[in-house]
């Protein structure tokens, strides 16, 4: 039997808009409710599965890295920029608005609205594949 993970639950401070933020910015199909989360799927069935933090927590920010094709990575870059967020081109967030131009790939990385980074890159291979 494969191993494959199903989803992971992310905390924060409003689960519907942070469900639907990533989605919009992924341009993924619309969050649906699941319990008492709300999930975002993403391809061979992983949802990204969002709980209201409790009000007295913090949110303790996270980091997710999506790679995506070179379409959707132009799609959810001109999304970015649209909205007049802040990026970077790496994650120590020392290269503010740049593009990293990775053999053989590209990435980004945000903030969501709960402070969790984000990073939308493209290659043609995970680790572990064949090129």
């Amino acid at each position: 039997m494969t191993v494959q993970l199903d989803h992971t639950i992310v905390p924060a401070y409003d689960k519907a808009a942070s469900a639907a933020f990533l989605a919009d910015v992924l341009g993924l199909p619309a969050p649906e409710p699941i319990g008492p989360f709300v999930a975002v799927a993403l391809d061979q069935g992983l949802t990204i599965d969002f709980a209201d933090a409790d009000a007295d927590d913090a949110v303790r920010p996270l980091h997710f890295a999506f790679r995506v094709n070179e379409s959707r990575f132009d799609a959810s870059f001109a999304r970015i920029r649209e909205l007049g967020l802040s990026y970077w081109a790496d994650p120590r967030r020392t290269r503010p608005g740049e593009i990293a131009q990775r053999a053989p790939g590209r990435a980004f990385y945000f903030e969501d609205p709960n402070g969790h980074f984000l990073e939308v890159l493209t290659r043609p291979a995970a680790l572990g594949e064949a090129a």
